[in-house]
């Protein structure tokens, strides 16, 4: 019970839930290197000799064991492990190791902490494979679900295969089966790449037959909600305090154009993080207003949603407008829920703003002509399903600050128009980015003190949760810890991450929000769900790790407000391809030739770091890594006419 109960935290009930659970990266054995060579990096191999017999002392309750090492030039370090006192009976002065670990100290004083001991030849062997590394919760272990597998594939428990022979064939794909074996037991990495392109191509297939069959449900669908141009728009235009810019003005026309057609729009708008969205969405819900109409505007969390709520009531207030406002989300009390429903079927509410909530089934509207949702709630068949049964057939609009190139775009938004925001307003301050190396640290963190004491605040992000065995890079639990002593002792820091309850985080997000705390410490899970003006410091730990495009969104996090911001991009490996892929972002702002620059670099070697995200989540499928396969699998779909798979596999 205790284990299945574990299994289930990790989202495993099912046999296809576990072969469907796939490594997070994987671990790989690089040539093992000297001290010098590592001095750039965090963590490393080392290939060197045990100088000392390790020895154990006591220290507040830890058992501290310690031994001195030297390298393959000749170089010192100390090697030391924590409450493993066995050690100093287990090693042997004199003995050669591959020393594996991560660093602490500076200069001289560099110690590698808790490092695996491995016999050269047994590293040797090492180097040639790959190690797969989990997301797993407490309670399991890797070699638990490694176990597991192994008994699924000897009894031969595995979904039907889901691909026709002449795709296998066309695209050179392995069967299903043997995906599944080798993204799990790779040899080698060619293993891990036949697995990997099998199992992306599906992902891209699935999605874009989907997309096909939206987009054919759409092209017959009439506009039952014409939203015709008011005069009141074009006066509160005149009335804004600042001009929209020539892309803003376009994409107006676009929306504008779309609503008042014959059929039901369906548009995507695509802009950097403060490219001015917003203002757009708030001029079609107002328009939908003055004809009538009542429009939603969905927001990935509580407290994006409190933002807009806000800010549409005031821009209401300030232009005399007499919107009527209301907001619906999943922490209000049932009471506070009920009088808001009441309000959207009987129509005494313009604008809703919410989170997920606003769709759920109890929410039936009177005349609900227009759905605005950001890239993390793209309507799909069932959310339409779900407003077409309560006779509803409203214009979606979906917004995204991922930029996509346009080549790419057309394919995974086959079923929508597309209009793109490539100006920024004139009064924004360019971001200033620093791309620095481990070195640096010290001076980022009494920068960050710098600007924390003149009233900002400042985020870092790290790619891991925690310090996890075969996945090495920083980690928000432990960085939180070492902020904490190395900025004063009166800046508050707050602790963000995808594994916590959506309660916990919203509570995060809202005290930052708030200037309750200084410096949040998160995972890329802060890419959208908070806009704080206040912001001006953007630190990123291991950038080399991540998409260029992935960064750019991250790096909008700042820079909204009227002062100075600064992203300082931390590469722990100082290799010449990441500093010219790095180098990118310094020179330019401009998120889609970023995107551009991001397609063009990055290729199969990049599989093993954190997968990029995108505006469309996908398993394992990479938009920019996987653009050929995506290309492949469009060609696939115009070639099927009979779908022979439904969109759920069976389940095991």
């Amino acid at each position: 019970e205790k284990m299945a109960a574990a299994f289930q935290k990790a989202g495993i009930r099912t046999v296809r839930d576990l072969l469907y659970h796939f490594p997070r990266s994987y671990e790989t054995f690089e040539r093992p290197m000297t001290l010098s060579e590592a001095r750039y990096r965090d963590y490393a191999s080392i290939s060197g000799v045990l100088t000392s017999q390790p020895v154990t002392r006591y220290a507040k309750r830890i058992k501290i064991t310690e031994a001195l090492a030297k390298d393959a030039a000749g170089a010192a370090f100390k090697a030391v492990w924590f409450n493993m006192p066995y050690l100093s009976k287990s090693l042997s002065a004199g003995t050669a190791y591959v020393f594996r670990g991560k660093f602490a100290g500076e200069g001289q004083s560099r110690r590698m902490i808790q490092p695996r001991l491995i016999r050269r030849e047994e590293y040797e062997a090492l180097e040639k494979t790959l190690r797969p590394v989990y997301t797993l919760p407490k309670g399991i272990t890797e070699h638990t679900v490694q176990k597991a597998l192994t008994q699924v594939f000897l009894s031969g428990a595995f979904p039907a295969e889901t691909l026709s022979e002449a795709l296998l064939r066309d695209y050179d794909l392995c069967p299903l089966s043997e995906a599944l074996r080798l993204i799990h037991f790779p040899e080698d990495r060619g293993q891990f790449l036949k697995a990997r392109k099998r199992l992306v191509f599906e992902e891209f297939y699935r999605f874009l037959l989907n997309i096909r069959a939206m987009k054919a449900d759409l092209q017959k669908t009439p506009n039952s909600f014409v939203i015709s141009r008011k005069k009141e728009t074009d006066d509160l235009l005149s009335k804004l305090p600042y001009r929209l810019t020539g892309a803003q003005v376009k994409t107006l026309n676009e929306i504008r154009d779309n609503l008042s057609g014959d059929t039901v729009t369906n548009r995507l708008i695509q802009g950097d993080v403060g490219s001015g969205k917003t203002i757009l969405c708030f001029l079609a819900m107002y328009e939908a207003a003055l004809n009538g109409y009542e429009s939603v505007l969905m927001a990935p969390t509580e407290v994006l949603a409190k933002q807009h709520y806000k800010t549409f009531r005031k821009l209401s207030e300030t232009y005399g407008l007499g919107l009527r406002v209301s907001l619906l989300t999943g922490s209000m009390t049932a009471a506070e829920k009920r009088a808001v429903y009441e309000k959207i079927s009987t129509h005494t509410t313009d604008i809703l703003v919410g989170t997920h909530a606003v769709i759920q089934e109890r929410s039936v509207y009177e005349d609900l002509a227009l759905v605005i949702t950001d890239e993390q709630h793209r309507f799909g068949v069932r959310q339409r399903e779900l407003l077409k049964g309560k006779g509803q057939d409203p214009h979606m609009i979906v917004l995204s600050a991922t930029p996509i190139p346009r080549t790419l775009g057309m394919i995974l938004y086959g079923d929508m128009d597309i209009s793109v925001i490539d100006e920024l307003p004139k009064d924004r301050l360019p971001i200033k980015t620093a791309l620095v190396d481990i070195e640096y640290r010290a001076k980022a963190y009494k920068f960050m003190a710098k600007q924390i004491g003149e009233g900002r605040q400042c985020y870092v992000i790290c790619p891991l949760v925690e310090e996890s065995e075969g996945a090495n890079g920083e980690n928000v639990k432990d960085y939180a810890k070492k902020l904490e002593t190395a900025l004063p002792k009166d800046v508050r820091i707050a602790v963000l991450h995808g594994r916590m309850k959506s309660e916990e985080k919203e509570a995060v997000m809202e005290d930052f929000a708030a200037n309750r705390t200084q410096v949040l410490v998160s995972t890329t899970v802060i890419e959208v769900g908070i806009d704080v003006s206040n912001a001006t410091v953007m630190l990123i730990e291991n950038a080399e790790r991540f998409g260029l495009a992935q960064l750019h969104q991250l790096r909008g996090r700042v820079g909204r407000g009227e002062h100075q911001s600064y992203c300082i991009l931390v590469d722990t490996t100082c290799s010449e391809e990441s500093k010219e892929r790095l180098g990118i972002l310094k020179s330019s702002s401009d998120g889609f030739k970023i995107a551009s620059e991001d397609l063009r670099l990055r290729g199969p070697g990049d599989f093993f770091g954190v997968r990029q995200s995108g505006d469309v989540s996908f398993q394992l499928a990479d938009i920019y890594q996987d653009a050929k396969i995506l290309s492949q699998a469009e060609e696939a779909v115009k070639k099927t006419e009979a779908v022979t798979f439904t969109a759920e596999t069976p389940v095991l």
